[in-house]
């Protein structure tokens, strides 16, 4: 495995190429080439090669990729094979409704636990039954209930306080929902949800005449392709 070149835009590509799969399985089929795979479900035939070459050689020639076979692979890489459990701080509305979200179970991430410093709300549980702590405790629970993800959905100004202390508590991995820059010691993995940013993009792209829109779609689209293959001359 290429680890000096595997950026997190190929890992988060390796998980749509996973939801994919699992689409194309519960259709009940067995097999199926890159250029299916793209022609599908809107992908790019050349990038999902090159980033399953990071990790070895998966396809068959003639046959394509077995779907079983390269669900249970990407499962391994994407290290969705041993269950994940999950600390929200932030009992609030996103807090809340991040933990009664049905979808993470499907990829082996279980909420177990979810803090706040309201009073009101310590020692009480969400609808889906989810205990909510005292986030004073969060060194304790972390370590009682083996968690390993932290999830922070608390205002900007707390954001970095909630990071030190789940940091201290031994979580090396946080999902941060925080419009708020974080510093994380080494060790540390944290992946920031920026939703203003995302919508201002999109704002932007709305405030384009359409014909340039459409004009920089495929350009942007010719560029890609233009990289992929220079990129495979390179290899």
């Amino acid at each position: 495995m290429k680890r000096e070149k595997i950026s997190e835009l190929t890992t988060n590509r390796l998980s749509v190429y996973l939801r994919c799969l699992n689409e194309l399985a519960s259709a009940g089929i067995k097999t199926v080439s890159s250029q299916e795979l793209a022609e599908q479900f809107n992908l790019n035939s050349a990038q999902i090669r090159k980033d399953l070459g990071y990790f070895g050689e998966f396809g068959v020639r003639g046959t394509g990729y077995y779907i079983e076979d390269l669900r249970a692979d990407l499962t391994k890489i994407l290290g969705l094979d041993k269950p994940h459990r999950v600390g929200i701080v932030g009992a609030g509305r996103l807090g809340t409704a991040l933990a009664n979200y049905n979808g993470l179970d499907k990829s082996n991430f279980t909420v177990v636990a979810l803090f706040d410093n309201d009073e009101t709300k310590v020692g009480g549980r969400t609808g889906g039954g989810i205990p909510i702590f005292d986030v004073h405790k969060i060194t304790k629970v972390v370590r009682d209930q083996n968690i390993d993800v932290a999830v922070i959905a608390v205002p900007a100004r707390a954001a970095q306080r909630v990071l030190n202390q789940v940091m201290t508590a031994g979580v090396k991995a946080v999902l941060n929902f925080a419009p708020a820059p974080l510093k994380a010691r080494l060790g540390v993995k944290v992946k920031t949800v920026d939703l203003t940013t995302s919508l201002e993009s999109l704002s932007y792209f709305l405030a384009q005449p359409q014909s340039k829109r459409i004009t920089k779609a495929r350009r942007d689209a010719t560029r890609l392709e233009e990289a992929i293959e220079n990129t495979g001359r390179r290899l």
